[in-house]
């Protein structure tokens, strides 16, 4: 799962058309430096913001079917649309916010490294959950609360910035940014700093200056 996820988020910086050229040393590879040069173009502020106004709400219904994010008005809601992308061995099932949801599957939580059961029913939300990568609170923070309420929504439910993860691993992150939180499992550090820098880039925010030299030790691993 996590080298496709990579795959995904590499590309997207190749497509964009925006990577830069930067001298890194020998032993980086030519994705490392490419990603690098993408952080290297985000925009830091000296400390992250701490506005009174976050509201969940203005990013919209949450896993919403219906918005203009990849994967969108398939059907299934964003949440059932995850499970199905990161979770394996999957069984099925008709539920009333998706025809074909998972019922059972199993899955290794990147951020804990932790092997998952999955089982639909009472309780299965606090035990697996789908977690933005960048915080959505964060994202406000950094400007989303200048954006229209369609891109917050797209924002929300785009899968470049969703993962499932264990519960306890991603109540521990809550909404905390780079330099504050980062997997307890290293091996996850390159994907994770990768897709949090794509997505930051994608959609314009700013960044923390504590979370850039965090974000540039975890990509020079990948």
């Amino acid at each position: 799962m996590w080298a496709g996820l990579i795959a995904f988020a590499i590309s997207a910086v190749v497509v964009a058309g925006v990577g830069v050229a930067i001298n890194r040393p020998p032993d980086i590879s030519p994705d490392a430096q490419r990603l690098l040069g993408e952080l290297a173009l985000i925009p830091a502020l000296a400390a992250r913001p701490d506005p009174p106004d976050y509201d969940r709400s203005a990013f919209g219904a949450a896993w919403t079917d219906a918005t203009d994010a990849g994967g969108s008005g398939n059907g299934c809601d964003t949440r059932n649309d995850i499970l199905d992308r990161d979770l394996r061995d999957k069984t099925f099932v008709a539920v009333d916010s998706c025809a074909r949801a998972v019922a059972t599957g199993e899955f290794r939580s990147p951020y804990s490294g932790a092997w998952i059961t999955f089982r639909r029913g009472q309780g299965t939300g606090a035990k697996v959950q789908i977690d933005h990568i960048v915080p959505l609170s964060f994202a406000w923070d950094m400007g989303a609360r200048l954006w229209n309420p369609a891109v917050r929504q797209r924002f929300a439910n785009d899968p470049a910035n969703l993962v499932a993860v264990d519960g306890d691993a991603n109540q521990d992150k809550s909404d905390k940014q780079p330099s504050q939180w980062m997997p307890a499992n290293k091996g996850f550090h390159c994907q994770y700093a990768a897709q949090f820098v794509v997505v930051m880039r994608t959609y314009g925010l700013y960044l923390d200056a504590p979370s850039v030299p965090v974000l540039q030790s975890a990509l020079r691993r990948c």
